[in-house]
């Protein structure tokens, strides 16, 4: 019987590389924020990557390894990517890049606890100990406390990025079931698909930007404002995004199919720091003291999480699971 495989160092060292390809991502979809639609940029880097994916796949089993027993899985799990990126970038649009992230970072979190149910690992008191001390740093970073005048944007605003966590942590939690029969280049082709028909649908129904010219909302005219055609230095920008897409499509899903959730999810939490070195070193942004106690705190459970499944491994027999092929 074919199991999940738990190669911990090679699923380490892949989420740590897609989660450096995220933050460029990020800082260069914050940076053509306000002069493209999102689902014009989404299009243009999945369809890249989607094309750079399928070159991937025939490094693993070819178009044969398209063929899946389980269509619905992928579709839905395709769906919820798509949700939590669209409500991250909203989000992004609006809120400097290290608040943006930093809220993004109760996903992590939500996976470690999640893989307990949905998965059947299991995750000691001390870990679940770490992940409490995460959850009080972000909540420390979204400052329950203040006023919404205060505030570097709305409520709602500042609950995307917890909705794209959730729907994030649902879609890492399948990729693991997936995992078991599906490479890591099908899961990916499967997602920058759906990518690529959301971003067409929108495309059909608001692409002339009829739904955004009576709109204030930075974030809602990110979504709706009409296509433009991309300057020659603009191009390069998206051919770097559609690159890396398809390398953090690749990587991401590779780690969690290499390794428990709960191992690997604590190390996504370099994000944080690359958050804050782009959004300081590209747009001036300096993270305020809620954000920076909130990030150490973050950090440290993390940390602590991963020396913890170092200790356990140590004291544990590796039982050995059939290689896929």
């Amino acid at each position: 019987m074919t199991t999940p495989s738990n190669r911990a160092g090679l699923a380490i060292a892949f989420v740590l590389f897609g989660v450096l390809c995220i933050s460029l991502n990020d800082m260069l979809i914050k940076q053509l924020s306000s002069g493209y639609p999102l689902h014009q940029i989404v299009f243009f880097r999945s369809l890249i990557a989607l094309l750079i994916t399928l070159v991937f796949l025939q490094f693993e089993g070819g178009f044969a390894a398209l063929r899946t027993d389980k269509p619905l899985l992928h579709l839905f799990r395709g769906i919820l990517v798509v949700i939590s990126n669209m409500a991250f970038f909203l989000a992004l649009a609006v809120l400097p890049l290290a608040d943006a992230t930093a809220l993004f970072f109760v996903a992590p979190l939500f996976i470690t606890l999640l893989s307990i149910p949905l998965l059947g690992e299991k995750v000691g008191p001390l870990r679940i100990g770490a992940v409490i001390v995460g959850f009080i740093g972000v909540i420390i970073m979204q400052r329950p406390w203040e006023s919404g005048d205060s505030l570097p944007a709305s409520r709602i605003v500042l609950l995307l990025p917890v909705l794209a966590a959730l729907t994030y942590a649902l879609n890492q939690l399948m990729t693991r079931k997936l995992g078991v029969k599906a490479p890591a280049s099908t899961l990916a082709i499967y997602i920058q698909a759906t990518f690529l028909i959301v971003s067409i649908g929108f495309y059909l129904v608001a692409g002339d930007g009829r739904f955004a010219a009576n709109t204030t909302n930075a974030s809602l005219e990110f979504l709706l404002r009409a296509w433009v055609w991309p300057t020659p230095s603009e191009r390069i920008w998206l051919l770097v995004m559609g690159v890396n897409g398809a390398l953090i499509g690749y990587s991401l899903s590779q780690a969690y199919r290499l390794a428990d959730a709960a191992t690997v999810a604590p190390f996504e939490y370099i994000g944080l720091p690359l958050a804050v070195f782009w959004g300081l070193m590209v747009f001036g942004d300096l993270p305020t003291w809620e954000v920076w106690t909130g990030i150490a705190l973050i950090i440290a459970s993390g940390l602590f999480v991963f020396f913890r499944e170092q200790a356990k491994a140590k004291r544990t027999t590796v039982r050995p699971v059939a290689r896929r092929h």
